[in-house]
């Protein structure tokens, strides 16, 4: 029964719409203060997870990402920033939700409870056993994503999952469960706060711990990040610098001779320097 989820809990709080400003945001952010603690306790779990996802890679496989509402949009926020963070090609990492495109910024009512669409969203990117599929879902429920799941495994197509609750009917269908129970929201029900903060926060973790493994980023600099803006051009220039002694315009240029790529001009500096 969905009252027996720890997510749709009754909130700590209430009265909310008679308290003052600053006692909500005190309230909101004491509630905030939970996430982290409970992800601690989850750290086997997503560190099981990250191997998994780097194996995936490893073997030429992708990471798909499936979720309904606020927790599809994080999966298609997080598969979206690696390509620019981390110069990955865009279908390395996939963010799917329910009901397409059209949800990022508008509910499609229905589309969570749809049992057939989430398998047939992978088929569209030709899933296969060298793929992961990661499942995010707050309550740890929503049909779209545990059937699909439920399908991979069929096929022997890894999972995982992201949830809030513990013992849900997802992480019953994921190899790599992540249970993050942050217990009740201060608006009952509203995962969109510490449910969605903490996906968010798992999500970090997962790509970034993965995407260091395989070698994206070299000390604690981004140097495969594609350098699409002026912030981003001066940072590249930064780190050739830095790593190479070069001034900053013998940097720009070594960055400019190969397509602005940071790796490539570091190689070719590292070559050129090589002792015969």
């Amino acid at each position: 029964m969905i009252k027996d989820l720890l997510t749709e809990g009754d909130s700590g709080y209430d009265h909310l719409e008679k308290m003052e400003i600053d006692e909500l945001v005190a309230h909101i952010n004491a509630e905030d203060k939970k996430v982290a603690l409970a992800i601690e306790y989850a750290l086997p779990q997503i560190a099981a997870l990250v191997k998994a996802v780097v194996a995936t890679f490893n073997h030429g496989g992708r990471l798909f990402y499936l979720g309904a509402g606020t927790s599809g949009r994080l999966g298609i926020l997080d598969a979206s920033e690696c390509p620019p963070t981390f110069g990955t090609p865009h279908e390395m990492v996939v963010g799917l939700i329910a009901g397409g495109d059209t949800a990022i910024r508008r509910a499609v009512e229905g589309a969570e409870d749809d049992t057939q669409q989430g398998f047939k969203d992978l088929e569209q990117h030709q899933i296969n056993v060298n793929d992961i599929v990661i499942g995010i879902s707050a309550s740890g429920r929503t049909p779209y994503v545990e059937h699909a799941l439920r399908k991979c495994r069929e096929k022997h197509i890894e999972t995982g999952c992201i949830v809030c609750n513990a013992d849900s009917v997802i992480a019953a269908q994921s190899d790599y469960p992540v249970e993050v129970p942050v217990g009740p929201e201060f608006v009952t029900g509203s995962t969109r706060m510490k449910a969605g903060t903490a996906q968010k926060m798992v999500l970090n973790m997962v790509t970034t711990a993965a995407m260091i493994n395989i070698g994206r980023v070299e000390g604690n600099k981004m140097v495969h990040m594609k350098l699409s803006n002026k912030k981003l051009m001066d940072r590249g220039v930064r780190i050739v610098s830095e790593k190479t002694g070069l001034s900053a315009a013998k940097s720009k240029a070594l960055l400019k001779k190969h397509n602005y790529n940071i790796s490539d001009a570091l190689d070719d500096f590292r070559n050129a320097t090589m002792p015969d």
